[in-house]
């Protein structure tokens, strides 16, 4: 069975949901993603969920199948175009390469590089069984690219960096485009860029989450486990020391109000307006509660603020008693540090409310040439070989 109904359902799902050119659309139709994913029952293979497909010897999963909504936006982002020459970094399960490989056609050509042999080994014989002839497969550190086949038209990396890596900006032709889901201070967004120039310019920014490039490449975030037996991780956009922040969040918080009681809600544009603007700034992820969730946040030594529903306990999942939001201070200093976390939320709600699609990035060689810091040109954030301007609109 091919499962073409399956595909059909999974395609119709997406575009219900967000916008999907017609050629990403007929290519997520033609290639049969259960073939990329064996050993997992059909009809989950066409559900829009990631599939976790390797895990390293600690159980963290550092291989998977991506989520389909996700895989369409970056593919829509990387415009693909038929006779195109495309370059993927990381080669997972082979079924994003099969997807390019469609939209670039008989005349294009598609090169996949992957740091493992055995993932190498994997996306080669599930290719082979899509009858997708014309990707090439290749072991080898896709920090450096794949010079062999350069130049290309366009560049995509399915995994999630910290840095722009030389060797990709070096090997993109004229009128090239590269699309990254790149690290904005511990948070990950995909993003568009062209040349521009002397730099980069960012053409758009969708929201992503992908598993980070291990290595000499990977950047400097860290996760500190609080907590093992349920699961409670605190994510930092680099390591540093912190206090007794799980004592901290037995106590019941200082509770600041963000609004004035209506009900707001916020995603990906608060967390990344705090991480570009604050860098106490912190992301707790595990069991709160009931269930699994997370909740955005500042830490400083051993106090936290959180951000939750008002009169909730956001650590223990309790439930909002009222309408609106508020930032949840733990710990000694806990109170001041909500009224920090409460500033931004309201700066960002006085701004518009701007979420990832209002970014615009620049990327620049080496160092920035304007003044460091947030000059009123944007956020500047320096990286190991390039340096990120950040603006909101």
């Amino acid at each position: 069975m091919d499962f073409a109904e399956q595909r059909q359902a999974m395609v119709a799902h997406l575009r219900k949901r967000q916008d999907i050119s017609d050629p990403v659309a007929a290519a997520l139709l033609a290639v049969p993603r259960h073939l990329f994913v064996p050993g997992v029952d059909p009809e989950d293979a066409y559900r829009d969920v990631p599939i976790v497909t390797k895990r390293d010897d600690a159980g963290r999963p550092i291989s998977s199948s991506s989520q389909p909504a996700i895989m369409a936006t970056m593919l829509d982002q990387l415009g693909v175009e038929p006779g195109h020459r495309v370059l993927e970094i990381g080669a997972g399960t082979g079924y994003n390469a099969a997807l390019l490989a469609h939209l670039a056609g008989p005349a294009g050509h598609v090169v996949s590089v992957d740091i493992d042999e055995d993932i190498v080994a994997r996306a080669g014989r599930h290719l082979s069984a899509a009858g997708a002839e014309r990707v090439e497969v290749v072991g080898a550190d896709g920090v450096q690219g794949y010079a062999e086949r350069a130049p290309y038209d366009r560049v995509i990396a399915t995994v999630g960096v910290w840095d722009l890596a030389p060797a990709w900006l070096e090997q993109l032709g004229a009128g090239g485009r590269l699309v990254a889901p790149l690290d904005l201070r511990g948070v990950q967004v995909s993003v568009a860029l062209e040349r521009a120039g002397d730099h980069w310019a960012g053409r758009s920014v969708a929201p992503c989450g992908f598993m980070r490039m291990r290595g000499a490449f990977a950047g400097p975030e860290a996760i500190v486990v609080l907590r093992q037996d349920p699961e409670l991780m605190l994510g930092l956009p680099e390591w540093r020391e912190i206090g007794d922040v799980l004592a901290a969040l037995d106590d019941e918080p200082d509770e600041v109000a963000v609004d004035g009681g209506e009900e707001v809600a916020y995603g990906p544009g608060v967390t990344l307006w705090l991480a570009l603007r604050d860098s106490r700034c912190c992301v707790l992820t595990g069991r709160l509660g009931q269930g699994y969730g997370m909740s955005i946040g500042l830490v400083d030594g051993d106090a936290i603020a959180l951000l939750g529903g008002r009169g909730a306990h956001v650590a223990r999942g309790r439930g909002p008693t009222g309408p609106g939001l508020a930032a949840q201070g733990h710990g000694p200093g806990g109170a001041a540090l909500a009224a920090d976390l409460a500033g931004h939320v309201r700066a960002w709600n006085e701004a518009g409310r701007p979420e990832t699609g209002d970014l615009r990035i620049h990327a620049y060689p080496g160092a920035y040439p304007g003044r460091a810091g947030d000059d009123g040109q944007g956020t500047v954030v320096p990286k190991r070989h390039t340096t990120l301007v950040v603006t909101f609109n």
